[in-house]
């Protein structure tokens, strides 16, 4: 039976140094440099994935190689995880291929709901997106950012009710923050901080940049 682990053991697990946990899985982002390069590890990609039967989420574009790993029967990661991540890495370097753990994130809005349930299906049915439990919205083609319906126990006026989420390797989560602060932005709070922090442009229009610390 497979086991479901952390976010921390993963990252805690030798020859995975490429690789960063964000909100739905372990990403890992490679510059190939061309196509031809990034059809090549795909290659090797699928044939270590059909070997552990265990198969990742691959994005190919003309530059670069975007992976997500995720092990699926226990909505999670597991070891199988660890063990491809290795083995995809070792593909690359083969290849000549660099990793940039830098370039991986993953984005998310989020709506404030005094009631969800009057609210999620406007936005199921506008964004032909698929239901992922009783808070969330998905692309079914893994394309666009989840939708996220958040409780909140009464209305802030004061406040934006959607915020965008951004889910960023744990070790760049500080500078990110410090970027977005010299780009003219302000701290909300950052009482939850590292599991995220909440900023705000000029005009109130919120965002959270979020790592997966505080959350195993």
């Amino acid at each position: 039976m497979t086991e479901r682990i952390t976010a921390g053991r993963f990252h805690e697990a030798e020859g995975v140094e490429d690789w960063r946990v964000l909100f739905d899985g372990a990403y890992a982002y490679f510059r190939t440099g061309t196509f031809a390069v990034g059809v090549a590890l795909v290659e090797a990609i699928g044939a270590l994935a059909d070997a552990a039967n265990h198969h990742p989420d691959v994005d190919l574009r003309y530059g670069g190689l975007t992976v997500r790993l995720w092990t699926h029967d226990v909505d999670g990661l597991s070891e199988r995880d660890t063990a491809l991540a290795r083995q995809i890495s070792a593909a690359a370097r083969e290849l000549g291929v660099a990793a940039d753990p830098a370039a991986v994130q993953v984005v998310q809005v989020t709506v404030d709901a005094v009631v969800g349930a009057e609210v999620r299906p406007f936005w199921h049915a506008v964004l032909g997106y698929k239901e992922k439990g009783p808070e969330d919205l998905v692309d079914p083609r893994g394309r666009g950012p989840s939708f996220w319906f958040q409780r909140q126990a009464e209305e802030r006026p004061r406040r934006n009710r959607i915020h965008i989420d951004v889910s960023v390797p744990h070790d760049q989560a500080e500078a990110r923050v410090a970027a977005a602060l010299a780009a003219g932005g302000h701290l909300v709070t950052d009482q939850h901080a590292p599991m995220w922090w909440v900023l705000a442009d000029a005009e109130g229009n919120e965002a959270c940049v979020a790592t997966w610390m505080g959350r195993d």
